[in-house]
């Protein structure tokens, strides 16, 4: 049978034959992850099934970056337990403070998730290291506590939707503008419990940064994971931070439940408006709204490509006074390459808020709440009603570019027009 890369990842991790979709194998998994939110959940249900002892201290992952540098008691409080547990297991990879980014950047960057790997995360945007050609989901932080306890979980094979993407991508059109379109196309729930399977042309010629920013936000199309095939790009990547992984690809002749043909010549950047990510317009039919705040980080958006982008268009101007833009480098080591390239002086120069490394903002967490009748436009995934904030205000999606040209116009704006 040929298999869809979705099967063929979970074919290498199970001992039963992988079939057709909805078919349940139990596999091994390669890295089990969890934050500071999640993570205390993961625990209490890692006790109360009376597990002694994490089955790998090597491949579980525990990353406080969501509410850290701790923001309130509680959050403290959450650090705390999760970093006693981590100490008591042994685990390897805890990360916190100046160690610590936004975990969907980290890990990547750190070697630790790669081509053909099973990873199984207590938070839903575990999907980006599809980018890289692994097969990773978002759990429940009980079903993550098992995988912790046990070393494998099970999973429903998912039907693969094949989405291709042909053209030339035009100047100030990018990665995220790709997956928002998509998301525009098919809907929240239009790829539920599916795998989005990526390829053509463009693909070819992404980084794979970029494939990530595409991966991240397969679950706001509803889908189980986004893959994108391992080529000569990914393994060049995976090298460079010590693994030694190999070619993969779906098999010819594999079965799709459906087929989606883009050409992305003359697209236009897209927004995401409230409160739905499918929500999506080109940037001229929202131009002019005004701003109050202009996010540019997370782990969508917060990497080293990213914050070039944004300072392309920030260099030599100022942010308006009426907005406030934050700028959150998404790992220690993104923070130092961008300080090195002179991005960081030139964010501050134009009047940004340079913060840590952390989701901060992205969630409604901290460094960076609005205010009722506020209205941000953000780098980063979700624009539900209150996702940052106040109930009462508004969150707008795009690309650094965007977000930065919209910080010096005060309002949306197309960064063709600045």
């Amino acid at each position: 049978m040929a298999h869809t890369l979705a099967q063929k990842i979970l074919q290498k991790h199970t001992d039963q034959q992988v079939g057709e979709a909805g078919q349940i194998v139990q596999c091994r998994v390669s890295m089990a992850l969890a934050n500071d939110i999640t993570a205390p959940l993961a625990i209490k249900s890692f006790r109360a099934m009376g597990a002694t002892k994490v089955f790998d201290k090597d491949k579980v992952a525990l990353v406080m970056d969501h509410f850290t540098p701790q923001k309130d008691i509680d959050s403290a409080i959450q650090v705390k337990n999760t970093r006693d547990f981590a100490t008591e297991m042994g685990i390897t990879h805890y990360y916190e403070g100046g160690e610590a980014g936004v975990e969907h950047a980290l890990l990547p960057e750190l070697g630790l998730v790669g081509p053909g790997d099973i990873v199984v995360g207590a938070d839903s945007h575990t999907c980006t290291y599809g980018g890289l050609g692994a097969f990773a989901t978002g759990l429940g932080s009980t079903d993550v506590a098992g995988a912790m306890a046990l070393g494998e979980t099970w999973f429903k094979v998912p039907p693969s939707i094949r989405v291709t993407y042909n053209g030339t991508l035009p100047e100030y059109v990018g990665a995220k503008d790709l997956i928002l379109h998509l998301i525009g196309q098919i809907g929240v729930a239009g790829a539920l419990y599916k795998a989005l399977e990526f390829d053509g042309p463009v693909v070819d010629s992404m980084d794979v940064e970029g494939r990530m920013t595409i991966a991240n936000m397969a679950i706001e199309a509803g889908g189980k994971c986004g893959l994108f095939p391992v080529d000569a790009k990914t393994l060049a990547y995976t090298a460079e931070r010590g693994r030694k992984d190999e070619l993969l690809a779906a098999d010819a002749g594999a079965v799709y439940e459906r087929e989606l043909n883009y050409n992305v010549s003359g697209m236009a950047p897209q927004i995401a408006c409230p409160h739905l990510p499918e929500n999506v317009k080109n940037v001229s039919e929202v131009r002019g709204i005004q701003v109050h705040q202009s996010v540019i980080g997370s782990c969508t958006n917060g990497r080293i490509s990213d914050l070039r982008e944004a300072a392309a268009i920030l260099r030599g101007r100022k942010v308006n006074k009426k907005v406030r833009c934050i700028v959150l480098p998404a790992t220690p080591g993104i923070w130092k390459q961008a300080l090195k390239e002179g991005l960081i002086e030139t964010f501050m120069d134009a009047g940004c808020i340079v913060g840590p490394a952390t989701c901060g903002p992205c969630l409604g967490g901290h460094m960076g709440i609005l205010a009722d009748g506020e209205r941000a436009i953000a780098t980063t995934n979700r624009n539900f009603r209150g996702r940052m904030g106040s109930l009462e205000s508004e969150v707008y999606l795009s690309n650094p570019a965007v977000a930065a040209a919209s910080a010096v116009a005060g309002e949306i704006a197309d960064p063709r027009d600045i």
